[in-house]
């Protein structure tokens, strides 16, 4: 399968609180480094001809805005947790220059969460301007978006399955602290990792900065990007400073090329 030359943006890199944290006044959150600050996790996947989003965080307007984003193909989600859903009402503004529905990619689960949360977008009796979409189902199968192959890769946040994704040697986890072999095999040989790294300390539900670390080493990656970052991790340059020279934290409009 040929996949075309990609063009990775960070759109968010923080957990679901974002960084600062309402309230906080700690260390981190008043940093004065634009690195530290952190909208919720997201990426920007775009080739010559097709530009998708993975996830629309609360964020997704500010994000959409600061990268001056004109044209969106799709959306593909990874799972149904606000922080990565939320933002989903803003296609509209897509919607109304494109003049068509946004296709969004999700599997079952996360179209439920869709149809909850955002249940007058699939009302039979719409009113005028809200979003149109066209739910594409996803499972463990490779689909096509415009001239972009993808490769779900399932993970596990504590329970609940999440998809990471594989867009030719590029793979993207968030939100995951469980990855069975199997999974493991279809993120081997890629050239980029992208994995969440929430804190040191170990928590329920996301790898650990050292977890994180263990995995790249493991699958013996060439270069990683950590995400999904809280402001329980520290400052950005000090724990880029510690961390093995392949890896990396990723911030907020960082663009990687595939």
């Amino acid at each position: 399968m040929s996949y075309p030359d990609l063009r990775i943006t960070f759109l968010g890199t923080g957990t679901s609180g974002g960084v600062p944290m309402i309230g906080c006044s700690c260390y981190v959150c008043t940093s004065a480094n634009g690195k530290d600050k952190r909208l919720r996790s997201s990426i920007l996947v775009q080739s010559n001809t097709t530009t998708l989003v993975v996830d629309t965080t609360p964020d997704f307007r500010t994000q959409m805005l600061r990268e001056n984003v004109k044209k969106l193909d799709a959306v593909i989600f990874t799972h149904p947790h606000k922080d990565h859903i939320a933002g989903l009402d803003d296609i509209k503004a897509y919607n109304y220059f494109q003049q068509k529905p946004m296709e969004v990619y999700a599997n079952v689960l996360t179209q439920a969460a869709l149809h909850r949360e955002f249940y007058y977008i699939f009302t039979d009796d719409k009113y005028p301007g809200i979003p149109s979409v066209n739910l594409n189902t996803i499972s463990d199968k490779i689909f096509l978006v415009g001239d972009i192959p993808v490769t779900p890769i399932l993970v596990y946040h504590l329970n609940m399955p999440v998809l990471g994704f594989r867009f030719g040697d590029f793979t993207y986890i968030t939100d995951a602290n469980r990855i069975d072999d199997t999974e493991k095999e279809k993120i081997k040989g890629s050239s980029i990792l992208v994995l969440n790294a929430l804190r040191k300390k170990g928590h329920i539900s996301h790898f650990s900065l050292q977890e994180a670390v263990d995995l790249v080493e493991e699958l013996s990656i060439p270069k990683a990007c950590f995400t999904h970052i809280s402001h329980q991790l520290g400052l950005h340059e000090e724990i880029n400073n510690e961390l093995p020279s392949n890896i990396q934290l990723a911030w907020d409009g960082l663009k990687l090329s595939v």
